[in-house]
């Protein structure tokens, strides 16, 4: 408690006061932000918490001044320092912005621009806060480059975004945020779309820096545990007020208010109660049924401008029982995606066979593979992705009985009706469209249109990865409901182990295109073989934090 005293007797660099924040909908005024107030100080990391809807991207925007046009601060201020920026003109925060507020957004692939080098980018906010023009901001960017961490600086500052991974796209936005020296980093959910490994890389490098020039940093995050091991003070947002706050390791050990202790209950850890259900030993003690069997496969793919093919998995080999999940973990470019892209035939290898029911398919065609594609569903990333926007959610669910003549209109739209009401979603739903409902709704969307044409195996690609840790419980518990239910398969793709060990019962281990591991989640968890396998576990957050 001392500590936390002494970080808010110091002279505040951010002070929000009384903020509420309204938007005018279709429905009439909703106040998205309630009466919030919080002080962040030179050199001190808050974190804002909750899970979307909650207020905490709106309360960000605010202080950059950047709400939708439908929005407005309804009452209260927001202090840099001496200057109100709720009453700033747009051109002072023209200048305001990138130069005294530096911002590290969410999405890596989206916020670079793809056409223009990664160095010009970063020359460019130099040159428009007047920091550094000409020879001089190109060596300012390299240097920038290589305090966030990026090796061979010189040669990747002519590098386009598509050359660099997602982490590596991340620690260029750290280095554009923080290219100014600014007094407030405003960090929006920056490694919610990287793999664990690399989010502890990312965010060591975003705290060393900030750190170094003294910056205040706001950090948004839904993940509680990532936010109590790296911020000074946490402040949890519901419902658009902030229902509780104070030092990390203070909240995590006693939370005080009941959507607290649901958030933590929520994330995943090594320490969570599994949900697989309990597999069934067959009665004449025969082995259960493999599904699917990918033996010794290989998949090569060609690059523009290198003569040699890269490898993107060499001789793996895996098995999916009738009745199981079985998992494949390791961080982007092991390999994962492209054996999930095997398993789902939307591509052949190259080498080794992908086996489904003791066939290899890809000696299938006309009716038997048409009759694998119904057996075999997938369920992408992103559900704000893979709904087609033009289409309401029956006709999106509807979609895959269309293409396989299955039913007249009638009877499709009473299949809809049951599949929505399977995946705990109102018959109401069917009229409405994809932009309509959260991220959480979508993802059951996706999973209902999945189950229209029964399959087998489901084939579910880092589903639950860009959920809040409450949405993640709702669709981990629905899956394993629906397993039970209907005896369905998965092959579960995975950056994230706390999550893998609560509905697995088979877990692969990938890293560089091959397998280094495999066996039951608790013998993986507990006892890795693979100093790999330790790192991924030990950069899973808040492994190290007490829990009440």
């Amino acid at each position: 408690m001392n500590s936390d005293t002494q970080q808010t007797v110091r002279e505040p660099v951010l002070s929000i006061r009384d903020l509420s924040v309204t938007f005018t909908t279709s429905r009439g005024e909703v106040e998205a932000v309630k009466h919030v107030s919080l002080d962040v100080a030179a050199g001190e990391t808050v974190a804002i918490v909750g899970e979307s809807g909650s207020g905490k991207s709106t309360l960000a925007a605010c202080v950059n001044r950047l709400l939708a046009e439908n929005g407005r601060i309804s009452s209260g201020t927001i202090l840099l320092k001496e200057l109100d920026i709720t009453a700033a003109p747009e051109k002072a925060m023209t200048s305001i912005r990138g130069n005294r507020i530096g911002l590290v957004p969410q999405d890596p692939m989206t916020n670079l621009n793809p056409v223009m080098k990664i160095g010009a980018q970063i020359v460019e906010a130099l040159q428009v806060h007047g920091r550094a023009t000409g020879q001089a901001a190109k060596q300012e960017a390299i240097r920038l480059l290589e305090r966030a961490g990026i090796g061979d600086a010189p040669a990747r500052f002519n590098q386009y975004p598509h050359e660099f991974s997602g982490g590596m796209r991340q620690r260029v936005l750290i280095a554009m945020a923080l290219a100014c020296r600014p007094e407030v980093l405003l960090a929006d959910e920056p490694t919610s779309a990287l793999d664990v490994t690399v989010q502890r890389l990312v965010l060591d490098q975003m705290g060393q820096l900030a750190s170094e020039l003294g910056a205040a940093v706001l950090l948004i995050t839904h993940d509680l545990a990532l936010a109590a091991e790296r911020a000074d003070r946490v402040a949890v947002m519901f419902r658009g007020e902030i229902v509780e706050t104070g030092p990390a390791a203070e909240l995590v050990a006693h939370p005080r208010h009941e959507y607290t202790r649901r958030l933590l209950a929520a994330a995943p850890g090594m320490a969570s109660a599994k949900v697989a259900p309990v597999v069934e030993a067959a009665a004449d003690g025969a082995e259960p049924e493999i599904l699917l069997d990918i033996a010794g496969a290989v998949k090569k793919y060609r690059i523009r401008g290198r003569s040699e093919p890269f490898l993107a998995i060499d001789g793996v080999s895996l098995q999916v029982p009738r009745g199981q999940t079985v998992a494949i973990v390791g961080e982007s470019g092991s390999g994962k995606s492209t054996t999930a892209r095997l398993a789902l035939k939307l591509e052949d290898p190259d080498g080794g066979t992908v086996s489904f029911r003791g066939v290899d398919v890809s000696t299938l065609s006309g009716r038997r593979l048409l009759e694998f594609r119904r057996s075999v569903q997938p369920v992408f990333q992103n559900p704000y992705a893979s709904l087609d926007p033009r289409y309401t959610i029956e006709q999106v669910v509807a979609e895959p009985l269309r293409v396989h003549r299955i039913g007249d209109a009638a009877g499709r739209r009473k299949a809809v009706a049951d599949l929505l009401d399977k995946v705990a979603l109102p018959a109401s739903f069917a009229d409405r469209y994809p932009h309509e409902l959260s991220g959480g709704q979508r993802q059951r969307v996706a999973i209902a249109r999945a189950l229209a044409l029964n399959p087998e195996l489901v084939v579910m690609d880092e589903a639950v990865s860009a959920l809040d840790v409450l949405v993640q419980e709702q669709i981990l518990d629905l899956m394993v409901s629906l397993q039970r239910e209907l005896g369905l398969s998965y092959l579960f793709i995975s950056h994230d182990l706390a999550v893998v060990r609560l509905v697995a019962h088979q877990v692969y281990v990938m890293r560089a295109g091959t397998v280094v591991e495999s066996g039951e989640p608790d013998a993986i968890f507990e006892a890795p073989q693979q100093e790999y396998t330790r790192q991924l576990i030990a950069a899973i957050p808040g492994t190290s934090l007490a829990v009440a």
